[in-house]
């Protein structure tokens, strides 16, 4: 995901702040953002009300979801955006992104020069990509995983005698919420 070209993570996607500590780096961020929002136009490009998809869900009683996944990871994708964001990015964001206004129409209507306009942009693919990925428990990213309802196991348990701890475990389905 790291670009290759980046001056500061020099394409490893990890940057090494204070007293050796290392964080993922902005293009990584940027990167997750701007995958995130190639399925979003996709979603948004594809005919409306497609097909229901049939999910299974794992459990003893074999249950099946339906639901609208397309639908649903663009109202996550608006939401998260509106939760993270801030006034100014997020008219920002609504003229450039959703309305797909080019940056001379934005810089115009909004009254700041290029230069800021596109400081904002990158503020804003490096907010809503890290929190597309860091969503908890069902984040945006990676997207295939989003759209396939992956099974996992359920939280951990605190350490304690092996026996009881596999009495304890249980298979919980996930699926993508619209908040």
């Amino acid at each position: 995901m790291a670009r290759t070209s980046c001056t500061f993570c020099e394409g490893q996607g990890v940057r090494l702040i204070r007293k050796g500590v290392e964080r993922p780096c902005n293009c990584v961020f940027r990167a997750i953002f701007r995958a995130c929002f190639n399925r979003f136009r996709e979603c948004v490009e594809s005919s409306p009300l497609k097909t229901v998809s049939l999910d299974y869900c794992a459990g003893p009683n074999g249950r099946r979801t339906y639901s609208r996944k397309r639908e649903e990871y663009m109202a996550d994708f608006t939401l998260i955006a509106n939760r993270v964001l801030d006034e100014e990015e997020l008219r920002i964001f609504r003229f450039y992104y959703l309305l797909g206004a080019g940056y001379k129409l934005c810089c115009r209507q909004l009254k700041m020069d290029r230069t800021d306009f596109f400081r904002y942009l990158y503020r804003i693919q490096r907010k809503l990509g890290r929190s597309f990925a860091e969503t908890e428990p069902y984040a945006l990213y990676p997207v295939a995983e989003y759209f396939s309802g992956v099974v996992r196991k359920g939280p951990s348990l605190p350490p304690g005698p092996p026996a009881a701890q596999q009495q304890k475990k249980k298979w919980v389905y996930c699926l993508p919420l619209s908040a």
